[in-house]
């Protein structure tokens, strides 16, 4: 989550990232084998997702020059800048608000009510506690046990094929 960020990344990525005109929304690090797998996802102030993707490349850039400067990761990685997507990540209380509404999936860092994986519509949020219905009942979540959460997107017949009219 954007608050577990370590700081010596956020030093070297949210100055990259404000010249750009953005956000820093979360740093992921896959530390499997390695390449470890470093993304930075970025959003526009507006959080509308609309980061072009030359944007991304010119942060991309500028982040690889601090990060061969600064050598923050101890092993090889693999950098990658994107916008948070369809599925997008909520990392931050500001994309808590936002999602208000729509239908979410979230996981805890240790279990509440006996289950860590949570799935349905994020009803309110007030800085720290995530009301979700989940299964016809209300679940409020601690933002501070929050480990990892998303939008669920809605797919619609119109995101695969444009509507056909008759003439």
């Amino acid at each position: 989550m954007h608050r577990e960020i370590p700081s010596e990344l956020r030093t070297l990525i949210d100055p990259v990232v404000g010249d750009a005109g953005l956000e820093l929304v979360d740093v992921l690090i896959n530390r499997g084998k390695q390449p470890w797998q470093v993304r930075v996802i970025v959003d526009t102030p507006q959080s509308d997702g609309r980061v072009p993707i030359d944007q991304c490349a010119e942060v991309a850039r500028e982040l690889s020059t601090n990060f061969d400067a600064a050598d923050p990761i101890p092993v090889s990685y693999q950098l990658e800048v994107s916008s948070p997507g369809l599925d997008r990540i909520l990392a931050r209380q500001k994309d808590f608000e936002a999602a208000c509404g729509f239908e979410i999936k979230l996981q805890t860092r240790e279990p509440l009510d006996g289950r860590r994986r949570f799935r349905g519509k994020l009803l309110a949020f007030d800085g720290e506690i995530a009301r979700v219905e989940v299964e016809g009942r209300t679940v409020g979540i601690p933002f501070d046990e929050v480990a990892k959460a998303n939008l669920v997107y809605e797919f619609t017949r119109s995101d695969f094929a444009p509507e056909v009219t008759s003439g």
